[in-house]
């Protein structure tokens, strides 16, 4: 194998592991939200501290999430052009690239342009007004979101080893 195309491959491997750590770092902090951080947020008795802990909390995460995900969608897209993979959008036994990738926009439209155009006023409107209702919807979400992103993860790591579903 000549040089350049071992180099090639070599930078091919470690934007799967980039990728690999981005999805853990990721969706593993979206599995703390949503089965640690917002029930027990719902748990604590006054509203107003409910708010005040998770925008406190939730912001350190949404910087962590924005840097991540911005890596782990360059690092898919090294890979698929490397790959020369853009045909598997075309086929169904791929749907879990069709999932990854929905799953990476709508992340990336909520962390990039709803949350700073309006989504995070708007969480923080509708908590001072309802908190109970407005935690219990966005644990809802958190919780849509997380088995999407566990199922994407499953079939990505089977259909990467040669599943065929």
């Amino acid at each position: 194998m000549d040089n350049t195309l071992m180099e090639s491959f070599d930078l091919f491997i470690m934007a799967r592991a980039v990728h690999i750590s981005g999805v853990v770092l990721w969706i593993g902090g979206v599995a703390f939200v949503t089965l640690v951080l917002l029930p027990a947020i719902r748990e604590m008795t006054e509203p107003e501290k409910r708010l005040e802990l998770f925008e406190q909390l939730e912001g350190r995460f949404a910087i962590q999430a924005r840097i991540v995900t911005l890596i782990t969608g360059l690092s898919g897209l090294y890979m698929l052009d490397y790959l020369d993979a853009w045909d598997r959008y075309q086929h169904l036994q791929f749907w879990w690239m069709h999932l990854m990738t929905f799953i990476w926009a709508v992340f990336t439209l909520v962390l990039f342009v709803l949350e700073p155009l309006f989504l995070h006023r708007w969480f923080h409107h509708q908590a001072t007004i309802n908190s109970e209702k407005t935690f219990r919807k966005i644990q809802r979400m958190h919780r849509i979101l997380l088995t999407l992103s566990m199922i994407a993860v499953f079939g990505a790591v089977m259909g990467a080893h040669g599943y065929a579903f």
